[in-house]
């Protein structure tokens, strides 16, 4: 499966990483270098959550994030996941 929250839509992004070579001028080296940069990802903080909606007195199985686990703490669930097409 893909790793996409169901309520945020928050996704793998990419970026770079600066790599540097050398010794720092303070431990005795000539100090440090930028020779490339190197990709990464950003993954979400991801969770398989069972959610209760007590609206429709069942649970909702979702892959959401931490941050939108916050979201639905705050609108409530029913509402949260009727905007994300969920139920």
């Amino acid at each position: 499966m893909a790793r996409v929250c169901k309520i945020t839509g928050a996704k793998v992004t990419s970026g770079r990483r600066i790599h540097r070579s050398g010794r720092a001028k303070k431990k005795g080296g000539i100090g440090r270098h930028v020779t490339k940069t190197v990709k990464r990802q950003f993954k979400p903080n991801l969770r398989q959550k069972r959610i209760w909606v007590p609206e429709l007195g069942r649970y909702v199985k979702v892959k959401v994030s931490a941050r939108g686990l916050k979201t639905i703490d705050k609108n409530g669930a029913l509402k949260t996941l009727t905007k994300a097409g969920l139920l």
